[in-house]
Formats: structure tokens, C-alpha cells, sequence
């Protein structure tokens, strides 16, 4: 192990997922970028056990005592959980941890679509990384020299996936993919990521237009990903897997992505025609009616068509095309992803009344939040009218709040 150091401490913030509903796991394009709020940790070495984690956070709640292997017996989606996670993960990849203490701050809402809980993730394991020394060893350059692998390995501490040489271990139990991650981790002030996972890379960075802003409409109704809430989020991406394995069997290929399926049978090829690619009918014939069947045709139009060509119309500052393609995705989020309720339906519809260029629900869905596009000078009157509509005429909870907000930068260590 390299030096420890005294202190380790990071910020990280949560991210806007522009485009790209639930696309990143097969391999798919999204438009993402971080945002002004996020969670910052703050490791200090204290007395005790080689492996012990104590933990507290600003918001309130009971402070959690972690050691390294050990089943503390939290609730599903504890926030020590998470914790746990990034512990054991770390620890079986990189060796003990010296027993360290960590104050967790957070101006990030949780269960709100924004990945609270990812930002969590990240934050920890970085301000634990640095205390430990593991950030400077050689077996992290080596498997992690960058941001953009840093996220792919800090979505397999997430999601329980191996990274390179690093073996995997168990995760917080969400099938997802490294969007959240690279957002947060490669993000840049005022630009969206245009990026992709099979291969995992940025193709793009497009600048968010300078008289447009992002309000950010909080349901209030958590996004959780415990229980039947757990279950309805990995049917998206296990129902991918189980195309994929009939997709491999009957062809031969060991594709470990559906993005690679795709294209293997229409190369490079992006837009309307690729997506309605007489070729595609091999992989769709594989599928079941219903559910299955509409969620390979939502993954085709979200990853050729809306992804694309949502970021040439940012680019471009064109707000008529920047509505049509939000209203799609919407759309097909709740008819063929099936994971949007009441609230963030009635909030994407009341932000088109106000005059919003665009509004999308993002995130997992079953809750969470709701963004418009704005002209940035109403920003702020925009957000009170949509909150106040919200909760008068559609019956928003209380604990529903706005933010106004554009695209962010990344992480960064804390002074």
C-alpha cells in the first residue's frame, strides 16, 4: 500500500440525464451532464480495527458502524449500505483500509432521480481511496489511469461488475450501467456528454446554450430501489439480457452488449432509417410480444434516434426540435419502458403549458423528478408557477420542490 495520507475528501455531484433513458446498461448513447449540487465525503483515519467504518451525515439520522466483510443488517436502501458496499469492494481489490471515520454532506435531494445515491457511491470511495493511498498505487493507474475508466470501475462497485483486473464483488443490488458515473466524474460547466458503452467512451461534448437553463421539478415521490421499486427498475435491464443471450445463441457471437448486436446488423448507422433498418427485424423476431418486444424498440429509437439527435439540436440552440425530441422520449418512457407514474406525467405536461421548450422525466423512474428547458431570464418564475400548479392542480405532495440549475462540472477533490 502507497503512504496514508490524514485526509481524504471529495464532492461529486449529481447529474442531469438529458437523453438516454435507460440505454447505458446495453451499451447504448445518452446525453448526460453533471449538475450544481452534489454529495461531499470527508475520510479522517481514526483509532481502531483494520477494516472499521463509522460514518455520519449532516442531514440528521443515526450515525452506522461498518467493519470490512461484515453483515450489519441495514434495511434495504440504508444509506450505510451503500457505504458497505464501496468498503468490501475496495478493500478486496486493494487490501485493509485503516480504520477511518466519514461526514457525509449532501445539498443533492435524495430518491430524485439525480442519483443521490450513485454521487454517494463515487464520494466515498474516492475520499476512502485517497486516506488508504490505493489512489497512487500502480494497480490503480493501471486499471483505472483516467476519468472515464474511473467511472466504469465505479459503476462495478455499484452494480457488483468486475473492472479490468479488479474482480467484482456484491453490489447495491440496481442491474444499471455507468451513465450516472460518467456524468458526475467526466462532466464539464455548461456541456452535455454525448457518450456510449459498448465501447465506453465520450464522442462528444455539446455546449448547453447560453440563454437556456434546466429547472428541475422534484415530485415527491421517491424514487427508491428497494422492494417491489428494486424489481421493477432490474426487469429493464435483465429483460435486455435475456434478448441478448437468445440473440448469442442463435448466432454464435458473444456480444456482452445489445449495442454490439445492433451493430453487428447496421454498423455506425444513427437516425430514422437506421432504427427502422429492415436488418433489425433479426434481433426483434427474438423477442416476446408485449413488454419485451417495446422495450427493444424503445432502446433502438432512445439510442439511434433521440440521443443523436437531441445533441445536434442542442448544438444548434434549436428549441422547436429540442421539444419534439423530449416529448418522444417521454412518451416512450411511459408506454414502452412503463416507468412513469402519475406525477411525473402530470408534471411533464403542466411544464409544456408554462411554455417550456422541453420536459422530460429522467432517471430510473416510478418517481423521482422532471426536467424543463427554459430561457435562462424566467428561470426562477418558471420553477415557482410549475411547483405552485404542480401541487394545486395535479395534487403534488409537499415535500415537492424546483431547481433551477444548468450543466455543471465534475468532481473534484475538496481542499
Amino acid at each position: 500500500m502507497s503512504a496514508v495520507g490524514t485526509r481524504g475528501a471529495w464532492r461529486v455531484p449529481g447529474r442531469i440525464e438529458f437523453l438516454g433513458k435507460h440505454t447505458d446498461y446495453a451499451g447504448g448513447n445518452v446525453l448526460v451532464g453533471a449538475v450544481d449540487r452534489g454529495v461531499s465525503a470527508v475520510a479522517e483515519q481514526v483509532d481502531g480495527a483494520a477494516g472499521f467504518l463509522s460514518a455520519t451525515t449532516t442531514a440528521g439520522g443515526e450515525p452506522v458502524s461498518l467493519q470490512a466483510g461484515m453483515d450489519h443488517g441495514l434495511a434495504a436502501g440504508h444509506w450505510g449500505r451503500y457505504l458497505q458496499t464501496v468498503l468490501d469492494r475496495l478493500t478486496a481489490n486493494f487490501g485493509p483500509s485503516v480504520p477511518a471515520h466519514l461526514t457525509i454532506t449532501s445539498d443533492l435531494p435524495p430518491a430524485s432521480g439525480m442519483s443521490s445515491s450513485s454521487a454517494l457511491i463515487c464520494a466515498s470511495a474516492l475520499a476512502l481511496a485517497d486516506l488508504n493511498g490505493w489512489s497512487s498505487t500502480e494497480l490503480w493507474r493501471r486499471n483505472i489511469p483516467d476519468r472515464l475508466s474511473l467511472a466504469g470501475y465505479l459503476a462495478g462497485v455499484e452494480a457488483g461488475r468486475p473492472w479490468r483486473e479488479l474482480l467484482g464483488a456484491e453490489g447495491v443490488g440496481t442491474q444499471g450501467g455507468s451513465e450516472d458515473h460518467t456524468g458526475m466524474l467526466c462532466g464539464e460547466a455548461d456541456t452535455l456528454l454525448l457518450a456510449r458503452f459498448a465501447p465506453m467512451e465520450i464522442r462528444e461534448r455539446v455546449a448547453f446554450p447560453e440563454d437556456w437553463a434546466i429547472v428541475v421539478g422534484v415530485s415527491g415521490v421517491l424514487a427508491e430501489k428497494t422492494g417491489a421499486a428494486l424489481a421493477n427498475y432490474n426487469r429493464g435491464p435483465l429483460t435486455l439480457r435475456s434478448v441478448l443471450a437468445r440473440w448469442n445463441k442463435s448466432t454464435g457471437r458473444q456480444d456482452a452488449f445489445l449495442a454490439s448486436a445492433v451493430a453487428c446488423l447496421i454498423g455506425e448507422a444513427t437516425g430514422e432509417e437506421a432504427a427502422g433498418s429492415p436488418e433489425l427485424h433479426r434481433l426483434l423476431d427474438l423477442t416476446e410480444p408485449g413488454y419485451e418486444r417495446g422495450r427493444v424498440e424503445q432502446f433502438l429509437i432512445e439510442s439511434l434516434v433521440l440521443v443523436p439527435a437531441g445533441a445536434q439540436a442542442v448544438a444548434a440552440g434549436d428549441a422547436g426540435a429540442v421539444g419534439e425530441v423530449l416529448a418522444r422520449s417521454h412518451a416512450l418512457a411511459d408506454s414502452r419502458l412503463l416507468n412513469q407514474v402519475p406525477a411525473t406525467n402530470a408534471m411533464v405536461s403542466l411544464a409544456r403549458d408554462l411554455g417550456a421548450i422541453g420536459a422530460s422525466a429522467f432517471g430510473a423512474g416510478w418517481g423521482g423528478s422532471v426536467y424543463a428547458v427554459v430561457p435562462a431570464p424566467g428561470a426562477e418564475d418558471f420553477a415557482t408557477a410549475w411547483l405552485e400548479r404542480y401541487q394545486r392542480e395535479a395534487g403534488g405532495p409537499a415535500a415537492a420542490t424546483t431547481i433551477v440549475t444548468r450543466p455543471g462540472a465534475s468532481a473534484s477533490r475538496l481542499g
